[in-house]
């Protein structure tokens, strides 16, 4: 892999990566309603499942996907039904004014805590629920891999930039969210808040449910 061709893969993954989708609108909503260090455990979840992802793909699992359509289909409608199941259970949050005391004009937490294993574990679940992003990798990593070179030090650098690239926009994210917070203190905004990210994960299981290859 040339200077070059690294180069072309970190300004398609800073674009593709930056594209708003499931991944991104958890980490920045997590942040909006519990704060940024609730978002870097959502993000660490996200991570975690999407390395694993790559990884199976580069291993085979995304030609076995191919090979295969019925497995795909069924892994793709499984995770259509937890991203809707996810935006129901935005849209129907329970909300309250949490302006904190007028006096001092703190700021309470929007919502109450939340174990950071449950972050973890939703922020791996939304990241693993797109069986897509098996043949992404299947079919864009090998774009920028030398044949004729040994192949899994490419594979690791790959990795290792698409993973400081995806992080970072992660960061940009959640301190988006973190500044939205200010403004879901009141109970109808919070509930529009919801609503909103509700309606948009309804929106990501649509057109997972009705993508075709």
């Amino acid at each position: 892999m040339t200077l070059s061709t690294w180069w072309l893969f970190i300004l398609m993954t800073f674009v593709v990566s930056a594209t708003p989708g499931p991944n991104m609108l958890y980490v920045m909503s997590t942040s909006a309603r519990h704060g940024v260090r609730p978002a870097v455990v959502a993000m660490l979840g996200c991570m975690t499942a999407l390395l694993a992802m790559m990884s199976v793909s580069a291993a085979g699992l995304g030609a076995l996907l191919q090979t295969f359509p019925t497995v795909f289909e069924a892994l793709r409608l499984a995770g259509a039904a937890y991203l809707a199941y996810l935006g129901v259970k935005c849209w129907r949050s329970p909300v309250q004014d949490r302006r904190g005391d007028g006096a001092t004009g703190s700021l309470a937490t929007v919502e109450p805590a939340v174990p950071s294993g449950a972050i973890y574990r939703q922020g791996f679940l939304v990241a693993a629920s797109n069986p897509k992003a098996i043949l992404f990798a299947a079919a864009f990593f090998p774009q920028f891999i030398n044949p004729d070179a040994a192949k899994l030090p490419q594979f690791a650098i790959l990795l290792t930039t698409f993973t400081v690239i995806e992080v970072g926009w992660y960061f940009v994210y959640a301190v988006s969210g973190k500044r939205l917070s200010i403004y879901l203190q009141r109970a109808t905004v919070m509930r529009a808040f919801n609503r909103l990210t509700g309606g948009v994960f309804i929106g990501f299981a649509a057109l997972m449910a009705t993508a075709r290859e």
